[in-house]
């Protein structure tokens, strides 16, 4: 599946950059091809190991993006050599922003944040669309704990309501797996970005894991 992840830029700058004086965002867009196989979707939504190694598996191609992929932006809108040939290239159907946390103030605050799961915005149609999909996502800190919401908007010429609103559902309870996927034993484990030893694969890591855990 490919997708437009878009971040705000400030976290990519060089070091020794003062944004200090500044305000906004330096947006970043990039596209990520995710390549996870045939899973196990049965496995995968009960919470099993399945769920997990698609978690292992997109952690390491987003870590493998050099500079959460402000080069993308640099090479398709700022060099003349390089941006026909990935305009070209068409854009991902889906457009995905985690804006990040956000303090929701006291309770009387909370009470008027959306309570729903998700949202879904049709777009007016005489609005251009990036993308036929896009999800905005965010982390409420609220009195009663952290809650996600996501925004989905998408074209109405591009896909029915009820296609969104399935994928959206698929989704969530994806992310609902993870979460009872995080309480079984031995769920947490190393990817080959943590380590500093080159040429390790996710299999390597998991056999010393399997061995330490029978050494112990």
């Amino acid at each position: 599946m490919l997708v437009d992840i878009e971040g705000h830029g400030r976290e990519e700058i060089t070091d020794g950059v003062d944004l200090s004086r500044t305000v906004g965002w330096f947006t970043t867009m990039y596209p990520v091809r995710f390549d996870l196989g045939l899973p196990d979707l049965a496995d995968a939504r009960a919470g099993g190991p399945t769920v997990g190694a698609a978690l292992r598996q997109v952690k390491e191609t987003l870590r493998a993006i050099p500079d959460h992929g402000i080069g993308y932006g640099l090479l398709r809108h700022g060099n003349s050599r390089t941006g026909p040939g990935l305009a070209a290239l068409g854009i991902p159907e889906i457009g995905f922003n985690y804006l990040g946390r956000f303090p929701m103030g006291d309770t009387a605050d909370w009470a008027a944040a959306p309570g729903h799961d998700f949202a879904l915005d049709d777009a007016d149609e005489g609005l251009p669309m990036a993308h036929a999909v896009e999800v905005n996502a965010a982390a409420h800190e609220g009195p009663d704990g952290l809650t996600l919401s996501a925004t989905w908007t998408w074209a109405g010429n591009a896909y029915p309501a009820d296609r969104v609103r399935a994928l959206a559902d698929e989704w969530f309870a994806m992310l609902r797996a993870l979460a009872r996927h995080t309480a079984l034993p031995g769920a947490a484990g190393l990817t080959p970005s943590d380590v500093s030893l080159t040429g390790l694969s996710q299999a390597d890591l998991d056999a010393f894991e399997s061995q330490l855990g029978d050494l112990l």
